[in-house]
């Protein structure tokens, strides 16, 4: 388990001829926050000290080839895939999120083939069209990798919600989609993430008619499992895609532990139990849009009060972002609750 402690390890090896003579290991302490973590901890990457790169790197003025709103959602992927990387999702290169820019043109946002996920910045990110078309090649020399615009283009084109589109290969979802008892209702997370879908696998994602495929296989829901190959999580925003993302990664997670005691001793989750915690998510996040988590009138001075609207996954990915934040990334996030501590009383 990380704590708040960094254990830069020395060795010192002293040499003869024939035989290691001496083997001396110094363990320097020295305190450093847990949001510290992926600047020392690389996961997938390897365990490869790095230095924050900052990910707002487009400055106070928005180019003129923005679209209205755009370096605020450059800075939301952005900080997306920096954070898929700190939870380990990451596979190198590879892999894509996407973020649907502008509500006319078919325009979205997607990594460039060629950078590491904690090299990714708000002015980095390429953005084409549905077509395959160039728009904006971005600040760096890489290009599109041609399986992510299948795949991103087929949800983005079909599917107008689908503001936020994440494609992991993480191994938990790897397998539950490899299983052919698919995506079990055996914990909480795996009900609270609503209905999946599936789509097999025909090889690797180069061929553009397999979009009319996908789009069928994906129909309405918001979660797909690509068979043999990984998960692909939609959302309205970049916030609610992240923490469905989450949960799914959890319950597969879960689900594939619970595997090794067989799916013979596995417990289901009932069709009526299923059916009484999806109400439950309905109204809890009806009474988050509704305001009724605000003070309650005559607790405070309504006047000063801070009024915030929270939707789905904003509570979860704003917390993230203050880790980051408070450990150097200047995400560029916009708060909406710029603090979390309540005035003090005079």
């Amino acid at each position: 388990m990380w704590g708040a402690k960094l254990n830069p390890v020395v060795y010192t090896v002293d040499f003869h001829p024939g035989k290691v003579t001496c083997f001396t290991v110094t363990i320097i302490l020295s305190k450093r926050p847990t949001a510290f973590r992926e600047v020392v901890e690389g996961h997938r990457s390897g365990f490869i000290p790095r230095a924050i790169i900052p990910i707002d790197d487009v400055g106070n003025v928005e180019p003129s080839g923005y679209a209205p709103g755009e370096k605020e959602l450059r800075c939301k992927l952005a900080s997306l895939y920096r954070l898929v990387d700190h939870l380990g999702w990451s596979q190198a290169i590879f892999n894509h999120i996407t973020v649907r820019v502008g509500k006319e043109d078919q325009h979205f946002l997607l990594n460039p083939f060629g950078l590491l996920y904690h090299e990714i910045t708000a002015s980095s990110l390429i953005k084409v069209d549905v077509q395959g078309n160039m728009i904006d090649r971005g600040s760096t020399y890489f290009g599109v990798n041609i399986p992510g615009f299948v795949l991103h283009s087929a949800v983005h084109s079909a599917r107008p919600d689908a503001k936020c589109v994440i494609h992991i290969h993480h191994a938990a979802c790897i397998a539950v989609a490899s299983m052919k008892c698919g995506f079990l209702p055996v914990s909480q997370e795996a009900v609270l993430v609503g209905n999946v879908s599936y789509h097999d696998f025909y090889g690797v994602l180069v061929d553009k008619a397999e979009r009319e495929i996908i789009v069928k296989n994906l129909g309405n829901n918001n979660i797909m499992f690509l068979r043999n190959h990984g998960l692909v999580v939609a959302g309205r925003t970049v916030e609610e895609a992240f923490t469905r993302a989450y949960h799914t990664v959890l319950a597969c997670e879960a689900q594939i532990t619970m595997m090794s005691a067989g799916l013979e001793n596995l417990v289901i989750v009932s069709e009526e139990a299923k059916q009484r915690s999806m109400e439950v998510v309905r109204r809890a996040q009806e009474m988050i849009e509704d305001g009724a988590l605000k003070e309650k009138e005559g607790q405070v001075d309504t006047k000063k009060a801070m009024q915030v609207r929270w939707n789905l996954g904003d509570l979860e990915f704003e917390a993230y972002m203050r880790m980051m934040d408070s450990a150097g990334y200047r995400t560029g996030y916009p708060y909406r609750l710029p603090s979390v501590k309540r005035p003090t009383e005079n």
